[in-house]
């Protein structure tokens, strides 16, 4: 490969028959979703990192009243740092369970490294208390200044792993009149209507119909009336053959081209530098029109992954190639 050549990555699996996936890797019950929750706090113990402004220093004058400390003089340090605090908290956690925190700085602060969270309330969208963090701010791995590829780590920004306490469950329900509806990640009105039918083969009965690209209500069988997590259970384990429409993701500053090996082209005539390439679809005989024998076609030819990138583009703006184009 000639210096300056973006490097190409061209990753091929044949499978020989299609492996079913299970519903519960595509989808999800609605209901059963996170919800985010947030709050303002600060970091204490840094050294000579923190805010030089006046908002912490009146924070920790505020918290130093609530515990009945009355100081003669504002509390001014540079130790300390006004930061946001961030949490998603999964459907059905209860009280006591844990979540994962973020933390990043809200003013000057140079660093959060080596911090430490005082006690600060999660609150979520309606305003409500729903979690408690406090803890040891990380910041990440040593510094890395060896290799030029490699960016600095971010020091005003850190994780508390398991930092936060659930103080209060938000409630959460997936059941509405007999029925439970499950919600595809990525909607699609072929996978849906696959979805419906693998449930209702799976059961024997019509329980499942699909109301819409993105979900497929399915009703609660008598005999499930009191166990519904079994049956729920069941229904996660329903193997699905899932559709998608055919798509070509570019990122032209490393050169990669994903695709799936069935994206298909129309016939067409290009003239590109030193190709000239031509594709009937009416004498391809066993090879067919695809943009996987096309690349390896070109790469075969010398093609550069810059023209091969140039080549996809053009075809795409020409409608010669039947998938949607996405180009980071």
């Amino acid at each position: 490969m000639k210096k300056g050549f973006l490097l190409f990555l061209l990753i091929v699996f044949t499978i020989s028959a299609f492996s079913a996936v299970r519903l519960k890797d595509i989808a999800y019950f609605r209901g059963a979703r996170d919800n985010q929750l947030f709050g303002i706090g600060v970091v204490t113990g840094l050294n000579g990192t923190g805010d030089s402004g006046k908002v912490t220093s009146e924070l920790l004058t505020n918290m130093m009243k609530n515990l009945n400390i009355n100081l003669q003089n504002s509390f001014s340090t540079k130790n300390s740092a006004v930061v946001f605090v961030f949490a998603d908290i999964p459907a059905f956690y209860k009280e006591g369970m844990k979540l994962d925190v973020v933390v990043t700085a809200a003013g000057d602060s140079k660093s959060l490294e080596g911090g430490f969270l005082i006690q600060t309330p999660l609150y979520g969208a309606d305003g409500q208390v729903y979690a408690v963090a406090q803890g040891s701010v990380l910041t990440g791995g040593a510094e890395v200044s060896t290799t030029a590829n490699l960016q600095k780590r971010n020091k005003v920004s850190g994780v508390i792993p398991q930092g936060a306490i659930v103080e209060n469950e938000i409630h959460s329900s997936i059941v509405s009149n007999n029925t439970v509806t499950v919600l595809l990640r990525n909607p699609d009105i072929t996978t849906a209507a696959r979805t419906a039918l693998s449930i209702n083969a799976q059961f024997g009965q019509k329980l499942a119909k699909a109301v819409d690209p993105s979900s497929i209500r399915i009703k609660i069988p008598d005999v499930f009336s009191d166990d519904l997590i079994s049956f729920l259970a069941l229904i996660e384990e329903v193997e699905i053959d899932p559709d998608s429409k055919a798509k070509i993701v570019i990122n032209e500053k490393t050169g990669t081209i994903v695709f799936g090996g069935k994206v298909k082209v129309a016939d067409f005539t290009i003239n590109y530098g030193n190709f000239v390439i031509s594709v009937d679809n009416g004498k391809v005989g066993d090879n067919e029109a695809t943009i996987y024998n096309l690349v390896n076609a070109l790469k075969a030819a010398g093609a550069t992954p810059q023209d091969v990138i140039a080549i996809i583009q053009n075809l795409s703006a020409a409608g010669y190639l039947y998938a949607d184009l996405v180009v980071m």
